[in-house]
């Protein structure tokens, strides 16, 4: 069995698309045998790091993000790193996320002689212009290039981003792409009592958003979205599912809107299956795992036509798509869905068995079928592909595209 080191700067309880994915990823490679040992920033005071067989955590100092108070970046660990990693040396280490903490283990990593991949999983880069750091585009998008071309392998979750990386310098980037829990997300948790405490009848229409409540989702072409629904369909109610440094600011100037906060596990998936349209304009996302939870909730959805809506969204049929920034294509599509209940109600019907393939099952074997490859394609690793397990070689063997 396999003994993997996961780097991260955000981890459970914290609530993002990113952290929720790690923990998915680490909970598949415990239930196959084999051992994480987890590196992360303290999150709070008392923090303690967590230590049974299998699983061990290393917590450094880490420093609040601003505009993201509930989420740290870690400092730069890599001598307690290269000591802890020297005494007890890991098969691969897998940098999550590409902070101080992150570049720190790479360095150490490459010190040590250890295999390393990496994910990529927030356009940083992308975010910058939204805080008024447009300028450090280009020196935030290069810092990412050199690190990740530090590691033997990238993994991305779409192909539409490996051949964006491709294009943009990147070496061996891969594909393994993110699953959605269909038994905790799907039409089933549907609830009348909820949608009656949000004022909407049986036959109203409920437009639902749910994510960070924050500048670089493109907040701002939801609520001009709902106001051309409004036009049509008098009654719509509009949800907003989630927390963020908008939060406060939206819930002054929109009262009339339902704003329903931080949700989770069952309760997030009613909110979810409880609606009917589903928005979602955002142009930073190299995944976006809303979408996906969308889908197996039976929602329609309108994306633009990038991230994972690109894989996952056949257009006009399991929901509709906007070309990338055309703000008036997505408002266009989200008052046709809204005003034509026939569309609307076949697109549902077809949303959440479009995604029934992405169970999480599949996606951890391909998670551990790529460090297969990265291992086994290193000369400095010291496991081979049989010891991580027979129940994936055939899998890192057949030359099937790890998607």
């Amino acid at each position: 069995m396999a003994k993997i080191a996961l780097v991260t700067e955000t981890y459970p309880p914290e609530v993002n698309g990113v952290a929720m994915t790690l923990h998915r990823l680490v909970e598949g490679v415990l239930q196959r045998g084999h051992s994480v040992q987890l590196v992360r920033p303290r999150q709070y005071p008392g923090d303690m790091a967590v230590v049974h067989p299998g699983y061990s955590e290393i917590l450094v100092p880490g420093l609040p993000i601003p505009g993201y108070d509930q989420m740290r970046f870690g400092l730069p660990a890599r001598r307690s790193l290269r000591q802890a990693w020297s005494g007890q040396r890991p098969d691969i280490v897998h940098v999550a996320t590409e902070g101080p903490l992150g570049w720190s283990a790479v360095t150490a990593a490459r010190e040590l002689g250890l295999p390393i991949s990496s994910g990529f999983h927030t356009n940083f880069d992308a975010y910058s212009r939204h805080y008024r750091l447009g300028w450090l585009k280009g020196p935030i998008g290069r810092y990412l290039r050199y690190l990740h071309n530090r590691t033997d392998v990238t993994l991305v979750p779409t192909s539409a981003l490996q051949e964006q990386l491709r294009r943009q310098g990147y070496r061996n980037v891969a594909v393994v792409s993110r699953g959605v829990d269909t038994r905790l997300f799907n039409p089933a948790r549907r609830s009348a009592e909820l949608r009656s405490r949000w004022g909407a009848s049986p036959d109203d229409l409920v437009v639902c958003y749910v994510g960070r409540l924050a500048a670089e989702k493109n907040l701002d072409l939801v609520l001009q979205a709902v106001a051309a629904i409004h036009k049509a369909r008098a009654k719509a109610r509009m949800v907003f599912v989630g927390e963020g440094p908008q939060l406060k600011a939206l819930v002054r100037q929109y009262p009339q809107y339902c704003f329903a906060g931080l949700r989770r596990g069952a309760d997030l998936a009613e909110h979810y299956a409880s609606a009917d349209l589903f928005l979602f304009p955002s142009l930073t996302e190299t995944f976006g795992n809303v979408t996906a939870e969308a889908l197996a909730s039976g929602l329609a959805v309108v994306a633009y036509n990038c991230a994972g809506a690109a894989d996952l969204i056949e257009n006009g049929r399991n929901g509709l798509l906007a070309a990338p920034g055309h703000s008036r294509g997505f408002i266009d599509a989200a008052v046709a869905l809204a005003s034509d209940d026939r569309q609307r109600t076949q697109i549902r019907h077809r949303a959440a068995p479009s995604v029934a393939q992405l169970d999480w099952e599949s996606i951890h074997d391909r998670f551990i079928a790529a460090l297969i490859r990265c291992i086994d394609g290193n000369e400095g690793g010291s496991a081979s592909p049989q010891a991580l397990g027979s129940a994936v070689g055939h899998c890192a063997e057949s030359g099937e595209p790890l998607k």
